[in-house]
């Protein structure tokens, strides 16, 4: 299964089926960006698995959203002034800041879904390419971010998956997308259109699309034919594209 789709829409009867993504896991059911999450989102039949990156005090890539470890560890301390080693001291059960390498193997025993790595900023691209080749996992990831970290995965690879993160209801400018190369624009939801999927197609860029919640929002993206859904609610997204209750 791949992420990269840049053909033209196609007419609905002939559309390949929505990609569905599981935003940091399956965060309702289990703490987001932990393994448990990964694997509940994957066993719920995630397509794909969103995760966040950042690096510890010795560089090594982590499955962490935020800067600190404040809201989701009760840690005042920054994330780039802890060890991995010292991660282990958050330990609460099955619960654990995982590493990138961890959750790579998780998905990769999965043998069909992907691991979308979101980096925020260039900062940790080198280390997180890093893991993804000395685990030969290249075509076992994508990547998303905005134009900076992007571009940071371009000068490393000429052949990953990217999907731009863009927060624009105009495309972006053809010498970006000439350097960039990305297969997917990946715009909030509320930015979504039938007009901004035929531009992103007429700009040879398939659309992913985040984070979508509401059964109703999921149906109205499917409808203006978006090619990848990113949710928090995985089993709910499964059963809207699959067609059942």
């Amino acid at each position: 299964m791949s992420l990269a789709r840049t053909a033209p829409v196609p007419a609905p009867a002939d559309r390949r089926p929505v990609l569905a993504v599981a935003h940091r896991g399956d965060p309702y059911r289990y703490r987001e960006n932990t393994l448990p999450s990964v694997e509940s989102a994957l066993a719920a039949g995630a397509d794909a698995v969103e995760v966040d990156v950042q690096l510890t005090r010795d560089k090594v890539p982590v499955l962490l959203h935020d800067r600190t470890l404040e809201r989701l560890w009760g840690d005042p301390r920054a994330i780039d002034r802890v060890t991995v080693e010292q991660l282990d001291e958050l330990r609460r059960g099955d619960l654990a800041i995982p590493t990138l390498a961890e959750a790579v193997k998780s998905v990769a025993a999965a043998n069909g879904p992907r691991l979308l790595i979101d980096l925020d900023e260039p900062g940790p691209a080198a280390a997180t390419w890093s893991v993804v080749t000395g685990l030969g996992a290249e075509r076992l990831v994508a990547f998303c971010g905005p134009v900076t970290a992007m571009l940071a995965v371009r000068e490393l690879t000429p052949n990953a998956s990217i999907a731009l993160t863009w927060k624009q209801p105009r495309m972006p400018a053809p010498a970006l997308l000439k350097d960039l190369r990305p297969a997917f624009l990946n715009p909030p939801f509320g930015l979504v259109t039938p007009e901004f999927v035929g531009a992103a197609a007429d700009a040879g860029l398939a659309v992913s699309t985040w984070t979508a919640d509401l059964r109703r929002t999921m149906r109205r993206l499917r409808d203006t034919g978006v090619d990848s859904i990113t949710t928090n609610r995985i089993s709910v997204l499964r059963s809207v594209l699959d067609g059942r209750r």
